[in-house]
């Protein structure tokens, strides 16, 4: 998708992130609306890859009977801009690449799924509880993470940087080398956690520490940085490469870090098995790939599902 360099692109990304994105937190009601809306729509592929996929006997065999016999799925839904999820411009119809895996899974298993959704911050707490079977939401599997929740693994994102046209920076292999710039990120992500973690470094190097800066939302995260507020952006790797193809003045600097990202699950659910075999099951038939074709994340294609495996170091 070539870059669009006219007003309305802001608009359409300003407007396709008004409700958080998969790594971080906001309002979930929120939806875009007005033209901008339109247009959000339009540059969002609406190619079917889902309704074809064949319930997997052998996978949802290993399903726990309750589950099989309510024919359900509860899934918790983080929403905000493509290509993890976003709404299209009637404001409740949702897509993404985590809503068609989703989706999917639930047909390989035999489940209706029932969708909700929720703010990123919200969904691991209320899985513990009970009230979710499953979250998604680009969710990166963390060693911290996983003290408390189990994953099922179906893709491969992680942590990278954008910036505007005119940054000096080429670049960022080091946090050091944002000493003395203020970055933009989202609340209660892992790209908030690796920021504040690292501050010191600056501190420790002689060097004026980076400012960060967080924000509810990521039409605000890029706000910031299209207005100068913030000199870079730090977010998911899919994410940034979508947006800088939408909006005029940025683009993507690097890959910093790689996180495979999984369904999120209660600790010791016995929902994984299943959901891996499913995963599974789209891989075999092909579902998969054309569910990462439609979003043009071909990159982010992982070998074998897994069950909660160690972060990537």
């Amino acid at each position: 998708m070539p870059r669009t360099r006219h007003t309305a692109a802001f608009a359409l990304i300003t407007a396709a992130m008004l409700a958080l994105t998969a790594c971080g937190s906001g309002d979930p009601a929120t939806a875009p609306a007005g033209a901008a809306g339109s247009a959000a729509e339009n540059a969002i592929p609406m190619t079917d890859v889902v309704s074809g996929v064949k319930r997997n006997k052998a996978a949802a065999g290993l399903l726990p009977a309750a589950v099989r016999s309510a024919g359900t799925l509860n899934i918790a839904s983080s929403v905000g801009t493509p290509p993890g999820a976003t709404y299209l411009a009637d404001g409740r119809t949702l897509a993404g690449t985590d809503i068609d895996f989703a989706d999917a899974v639930a047909k390989v298993l035999g489940l209706k799924p029932k969708r909700e959704v929720a703010a990123f911050e919200a969904i691991l707490p209320a899985l513990g509880s009970g009230k979710y079977d499953v979250g998604t939401g680009n969710f990166g599997v963390t060693d911290e993470r996983r003290k408390t929740i189990d994953f099922v693994t179906y893709l491969n994102d992680g942590q990278g940087f954008a910036v505007r046209d005119d940054s000096k920076l080429a670049e960022v292999t080091d946090l050091t080398q944002l000493c003395g710039l203020t970055v933009g990120t989202a609340a209660g992500t892992t790209f908030e956690v690796t920021l504040e973690e690292n501050r010191h470094r600056c501190s420790d190097a002689g060097k004026k520490p980076y400012d960060v800066r967080t924000y509810s939302d990521l039409a605000a995260v890029w706000s910031s940085l299209q207005q100068g507020r913030t000199d870079v952006v730090m977010s998911t790797i899919n994410g940034l490469r979508y947006a800088v193809k939408q909006q005029e003045g940025v683009r993507f600097l690097n890959e910093f870090a790689r996180l495979d990202v999984g369904f999120a699950f209660k600790k010791g659910t016995p929902l994984a098995p299943a959901f891996q075999a499913a995963v599974s099951s789209l891989k075999a038939d092909g579902t998969y790939d054309r569910i990462l074709e439609k979003w043009g994340i071909d990159e982010s294609a992982i070998e074998t599902s897994q069950i909660s495996p160690p972060e990537i170091g």
